[in-house]
């Protein structure tokens, strides 16, 4: 009997060498889509004082986050129509167009706009990458592959603000600004990206005729961008003023809409209701909104207490979050190692959640003014391994806990939700710590006013006439504001007596933020245990076990 070379099916996993030649494209894209993250958070005071608006550079960061969260369930359901290889060249062509813009703009204004370009892209490369592993590995060794993906999330969590600190502080390369190529570093990563994805991955084209959930995506949009730009912009409108009771009233509104058009749509939703109704998928998607608003608020505080409080440079700051790296690939590795031999995977997020309610709470107990250097390094491995024993476990989990035909709306789903409480976690948290600072710098300067010792540092002329001083005076003069704490790039210059209070309020201000992450924390460990306790089966091997053998 003769045998045929069958054309590969969806689902059909390749060799192994076939699977790590597709794999290299696919990080690279996930790279860049997590580089972005946080690459700009160092050079965005250089990029915004550059363009002359420093007022306008939340808008460039609130851009992204808003586009690329949106566009994300968007990238799903697409991908189960039309498939996962056109729809990630697509990304990646977008993501690399707006970086071409970002990297050529002359205005916040028009920065905000490439940013937001950028984030239409970025919302598809994290998704599809790991939806694309899943079509195309099996179960027994989609863990460990994506054990790595989420290694390359941590590392570029760290590598984004040594890079950009390290562009930022350079004057001009090869004839351009040194910040412009916060955005031009991506296009030699994307080109590589994209000739890999169109030469090596090969899967069947899909043309299923279903119907689009516009409805759905308007709605979600109504219901998240408002609800961004207020916990964005909610510390200098005023939580309780008019513009900000518009963004609870549109975001609330947004997301009736939403469920309503998704109800109506059936299984041409966005994100089926139906898929909600596995207590596998809901309880997953609940644990990657509260992880991410708490994980994205730890490594936005990590980084910003070695700034402000222990005033290292943004790239020194970067170098000593490498800790955080260590602890993710340890995570995230063996926690896919265990799961591929297994099938076991409940108990990685009840330990995950349970290491970081605990790394939240030390955090905000203990790190102070004069905290030694290697408690926050190791603070930072803990938040690695409890980030990497939740996240690659739980997307795993919403990948198996839905119909094969619905693969990418399960894993983008997954992506949506904690892209969705990072963003949330980042804007409300940071502007948590400038409220409070400000409130407990105020105080600790009326304290420190009492001390003779600060007193005769005050009087002292050679003091007054140090230039290292002028800007604080000036803060001295305005008080502790939101305003007055935009710009703090003087404080570790000036005088370490008269900037003690100064520090000394960021760090309580911080503790607290911690201590409130600790919270979410706890919660979603007492979720975790709600997870089903059994093991993982990949639905294709199921579905062929279930078939009576002739």
């Amino acid at each position: 009997m003769s045998k045929s070379v069958p054309v590969r099916a969806a689902g059909e996993v390749l060799t192994h060498r076939q699977t790590l030649t597709v794999m290299v494209g696919l990080m690279l894209g996930m790279f860049l889509s997590s580089l972005d993250q946080t690459i700009v958070s160092t050079s965005i005071y250089t990029i915004a004082n550059d363009l002359d608006g420093l007022s306008l550079q939340a808008w460039a960061t609130t851009a992204y986050l808003i586009t690329s969260t949106v566009s994300t369930p968007l990238y799903g359901k697409l991908s189960d129509i039309f498939g996962r290889r056109p729809l990630y060249l697509a990304a990646i062509l977008i993501f690399l167009a707006g970086s071409l813009y970002a990297g050529s703009v002359h205005s916040m204004t028009e920065l905000a706009i490439a940013r937001g370009v950028q984030g239409l892209g970025a919302g598809g490369l994290l998704a599809l990458a790991l939806t694309i592993i899943g079509d195309i590995v099996a179960l027994k060794d989609r863990a460990k592959y994506q054990g790595y993906f989420m290694s390359v999330f941590g590392i570029s969590s760290v590598l984004g603000p040594v890079i950009g600190g390290a562009f930022a502080g350079t004057s001009s390369i090869l004839g351009f600004d040194g910040w412009r190529w916060v955005f031009f570093i991506n296009l030699p990563i994307g080109l590589a990206a994209l000739t890999v994805v169109f030469m090596f991955l090969h899967l069947p084209a899909r043309h299923v005729k279903q119907k689009i959930d516009y409805w759905g995506a308007a709605a979600i949009t109504l219901a998240i961008v408002p609800l961004l730009l207020v916990a964005e912009q909610g510390r200098s409108w005023g939580w309780a003023s008019g513009a900000s009771w518009i963004c609870y009233g549109l975001g609330v509104i947004g997301i009736v809409a939403f469920l309503l058009a998704e109800m109506r749509a059936g299984d041409y939703a966005l994100i089926p209701l139906r898929l909600f109704k596995n207590a596998t998928f809901g309880l997953s998607s609940l644990l990657n909104f509260i992880i991410g608003i708490g994980m994205f608020g730890a490594i936005a505080m990590l980084p910003m207490y070695l700034q402000l409080v222990k005033g290292l440079t943004p790239t020194e700051a970067g170098l000593m979050m490498i800790t955080f790296t260590v602890g993710i690939l340890f995570g995230s590795i063996s926690a896919g190692r265990t799961i591929s031999s297994s099938g076991v995977y409940r108990i990685f997020p009840i330990l995950g959640t349970a290491i970081l309610a605990g790394a939240a709470t030390v955090m905000g107990l203990v790190l102070g003014v004069d905290t030694g250097l290697w408690v926050p390094g190791l603070i930072a491995v803990f938040f690695g391994v409890g980030l990497g024993f939740c996240m690659q476990p739980l997307t795993l989990a919403m990948q198996v806990s839905v119909p094969p035909k619905d693969m990418g709306v399960g894993t983008s789903t997954a992506a949506f939700f904690r892209s969705m409480g990072g963003a949330v976690g980042t804007a409300v948290f940071i502007s948590m710590l400038f409220s409070l600072a400000a409130d407990k710098i105020a105080d600790g300067m009326k304290s420190a006013a009492s001390s003779p010792d600060y007193q005769a540092v005050m009087k002292d002329p050679a003091v007054a006439a140090d230039p290292a001083n002028a800007k604080l005076f000036d803060f001295f003069k305005n008080g502790a504001n939101n305003d007055s704490l935009n710009d703090t790039s003087w404080l570790h210059a000036a005088n370490s007596t008269l900037t003690r209070p100064i520090t000394e309020g960021f760090a309580q201000a911080i503790d607290t933020v911690m201590l409130t992450a600790a919270g979410l924390m706890l919660i979603a460990f007492l979720i975790s245990f709600a997870l089903p306790n059994k093991k993982l089966m990949d639905p294709k091997a199921a579905a062929k076990e279930s078939v009576p053998a002739h």
